[in-house]
């Protein structure tokens, strides 16, 4: 094997065959695109008289409207109508988009509608989705989905099939049922949208689900290979002519205080502050946002978990200010992502990941003032960040800059470069800078399958610190079809690069992983639905020294998913792993392993009942080797619904170590409780404990919706720390009240 120096020249060489491998990849686009189907297109009338948005399309706007087409069934027949018809129409006037759905059902009293609240997970639910590609880049797109309880869902799809649905815009529905099925009513202000001002055209995609039937049914690309959050596969809608934003300014001016009980002092602190967000359109397709003294009193704590490896954890971003057009900052070192099951290569690379900044050490550090500047130029994505934190007891203020460029190419793909400056941790100051390329085609060969090709190179400074070894760079190949997937993937963490807002896991390693996935669809076989059968191989090699640190294989001879929604993932699975300890490690409180090497063989039992039931349970259950010895791992998750107002679940997560070095037991309980009394008034719980912090934490939130864009948050915080592991003895940790309102103005 040729073996890569790790020193500085190193991107050049990766850049200079990348730019082979692009320029052919680029005409090879460009020839498919050239070659594929006709968009399926629809021209939206205008309203012609007032619409009420009351879940009933009796007006005579709706009445006259023409329905847009059959929707095409994707799954599970593909190609094929429908089981259940759906009328959908569109209307707009200057200032909404109107779009009214009929869906139809030969057996109205087995829709499923277990949810209601803002935000909520809809997954096991009958539902509408919408995307609306309004700039036609067939790259980003506004989403939308309510099911038949009028649930309320918003995000923001980029990339491939990347959705963030904790970004939340300002909108309105109606949903009703009745004896021939269930109807959504939905407004969609234009004042809420970016879009190019000089285009009446925008991308359309609709998805109707019905769940117990496990049938996805699309207006457009109904092939299995084009899953909805592929935006290149959406339609066309026209006629959007005479669309106001107004001035594009929204205001939203908020007071938020907290009350907080110390238990150790027994003192109380009271703290009120007023704050503002604003958002201006400066063009139809640029945006500028801005927030002053801000509050993030409204986000949900993270989940809790226990590490039992040497790596840095994820958790997601969920402040609304940086989820703003989130996707314009994502960058090309980031996934693939494997299928459910199989684990993450921990390989991933964040020039940027704004959850560095208003954050240190598991520590919240109040943002002053924020600014950003998101949308499109011509057929140039940007994105402009500005931030500034104030100081703390134990960090100094702190300015941060992340600029973000992506030249659109071709029908799907882009070149692009981003710079960031700044640094969470005190006293320490930096900058990262790169660029990256995506090339990307759904009509790859005589069928049509998708294609992506992802390279970058980065390189970050620091004060003080020497520049070798401070890069990282990689490449990816995924083939994600159907019937077939697979991935190649490269990707090297020099020991030096420290980006100092972004994330990474770990460094000093060039990792490989290679995949394939066969998932045939049988006919008439055990009722099932797909199989999936996984082979993936995983490779981190040392920098320094050129020698393996880890490697894993996970093969899955066995994944059934039934058409009851049932399914069992494993039942046989070979999970083969090889760790190299070059340093102690304590995987647990006094259980210290030596260095040297861990070669073991683990298997496990996968079940899943299907989620349209009121009961439904998910079961992990894993043995073998674990490390110096063996370990049983169960993961458990347990839900039950009340349609469609409570929910409840509990997940668990167990490891029971044997080890030479010592045995040690990790647990984490997680349950939610949720209530909603409507759409817009809505009660969450969320309970958390660990034996390995031995915390005990409560989260009760409140989230009540005025009207659209205005709302009120109450959020209530108590912990209790257990005298020891395995006691019911607990101690009263602080208290916290928290309150925040906030009311939109729009102009």
């Amino acid at each position: 094997m040729v073996r890569i120096s790790s020193r500085s020249n190193l991107p050049s060489c990766l850049l200079g065959t990348l730019a082979i491998l692009a320029g052919g990849s680029l005409s090879l686009v460009h020839a498919q695109s050239s070659t594929g189907t006709p968009k399926r297109t629809f021209e939206v009338a205008r309203a012609t008289a007032p619409i009420d948005l009351d879940g009933v399309l009796d007006e005579a706007a709706w009445q006259s409207a023409a329905p847009m087409g059959d929707l095409i069934q994707r799954q599970p027949n593909p190609g094929t109508s429908p089981s259940e018809r759906t009328d959908v129409r569109l209307l707009h006037d200057e200032d909404f988009l109107y779009i009214g759905v009929v869906a139809f059902d030969s057996e109205p009293d087995q829709i499923l509608a277990t949810r209601m609240a803002r935000d909520a997970s809809i997954g096991a639910n009958d539902r509408i989705e919408i995307l609306l590609d309004t700039f036609q880049n067939q790259r980003n797109a506004f989403y939308f989905a309510t099911n038949p309880t009028g649930a309320l869902i918003d995000g923001l799809a980029f990339g491939s099939q990347d959705l963030n649905t904790n970004w939340n815009a300002i909108w309105d529905l109606r949903t009703s049922l009745t004896d021939e099925g269930w109807i959504a009513e939905i407004a969609i202000p234009f004042k809420s949208l970016n879009f190019p001002a000089n285009s009446s055209t925008w991308g359309f995609n609709l998805s109707r689900t019905i769940h117990r039937k496990q049938e996805e049914n699309m207006w457009s690309g109904g092939r299995l290979e084009n899953d909805f959050l592929q935006i290149a596969q959406a339609g066309e809608i026209s006629g959007l002519e005479g669309l106001k934003q107004g001035r594009g300014l929204d205001i939203r001016p908020f007071v938020a205080g907290s009350w907080v009980h110390s238990a150790a002092t027994g003192q109380d602190e009271f703290d009120a502050e007023p704050g503002l967000d604003f958002f201006y359109n400066l063009t139809p397709s640029l945006k500028l946002t801005g927030t002053v003294n801000t509050d993030f009193g409204e986000t949900e704590v993270d989940a809790r978990q226990i590490n039992l490896t040497r790596f840095s954890l994820f958790f997601p971003e969920k402040r609304s200010f940086f989820l703003e057009d989130v996707g314009v900052f994502d960058f090309a070192s980031t996934g693939p992502q494997p299928p459910g099951g199989v684990p993450s290569a921990g390989a991933d690379v964040y020039p940027f990941f704004s959850r560095r900044i208003g954050l240190s050490n598991g520590s919240e550090v109040p943002l002053e003032f924020g600014m950003k500047l998101t949308g499109k130029v011509g057929s140039t994505e940007v994105g402009l960040l500005g931030v500034r934190t104030d100081a703390t007891s134990f960090v100094n203020d702190k300015d941060f800059v992340v600029a973000r460029l992506k030249q659109n190419l071709f029908e799907q793909s882009y070149v692009g470069g981003i710079f960031a400056k700044g640094d969470s941790r005190n006293g320490l100051d930096g900058k990262t800078y790169g660029a990256d390329i995506n090339l990307s085609t759904s009509q790859f060969g005589d069928n049509n399958q998708n294609l992506v090709f992802n390279a970058f190179a980065l390189a970050s400074e620091r004060d003080g610190v020497n520049d070798d070894d401070n890069k990282s760079f990689g490449f990816s190949l995924r083939y994600p079809n159907d019937k077939w997937d697979g991935m190649l993937v490269m990707r090297e963490i020099q020991a030096n690069f420290d980006p100092g807002i972004g994330f990474v896991q770990r460094d000093n390693v060039r990792m490989y992983r290679g995949a394939v996935s066969y998932n045939p669809r049988p006919k008439d076989f055990m009722n099932i639905q797909q199989m999936f059968h996984d082979v993936y191989y995983t490779h981190f090699e040392r920098l320094d020294i050129g020698q393996r640190e880890s490697s894993a294989w996970k093969v899955t001879p066995l994944d059934w998913h039934f058409r009851s929604g049932d399914s069992i993932h494993a039942l046989a699975d070979i999970d083969h792993t090889f760790e190299r300890l070059f340093t102690p490690f304590q995987i647990a409180p006094g259980v210290i392993l030596p260095p040297g090497d861990y070669d073991n063989v683990r298997s496990g039992i996968v079940l899943a009942s299907a989620t349209k039931r009121r009961l439904s349970a998910f079961v992990n259950f894993g043995y073998g080797g674990f490390w110096s010895g063996t370990a049983e791992q169960l993961s458990t998750t347990i839900s039950y619904n009340l349609p469609p107002r409570f929910s409840f679940q509990l997940r668990t997560n167990q490891t029971f170590a044997h080890l030479p070095e010592g045995d040690f037991i990790a647990r984490t309980f997680t349950s939610t409780f949720n209530y909603a009394v409507s759409p817009q008034l809505s009660f969450s719980n969320l309970v958390q404990y660990d034996n390995r912090s031995r915390n005990l934490g409560w989260q009760s939130r409140v989230r009540w919706t005025l009207r659209p864009g205005s709302d009120l948050f109450i959020s209530f915080n108590q912990g209790w720390l257990a005298e020891d592991t395995g006691s019911l003895r607990l101690a009263t940790l602080d208290t916290k009240l928290a309150g925040k309102l906030q009311y939109t103005y729009r102009f």
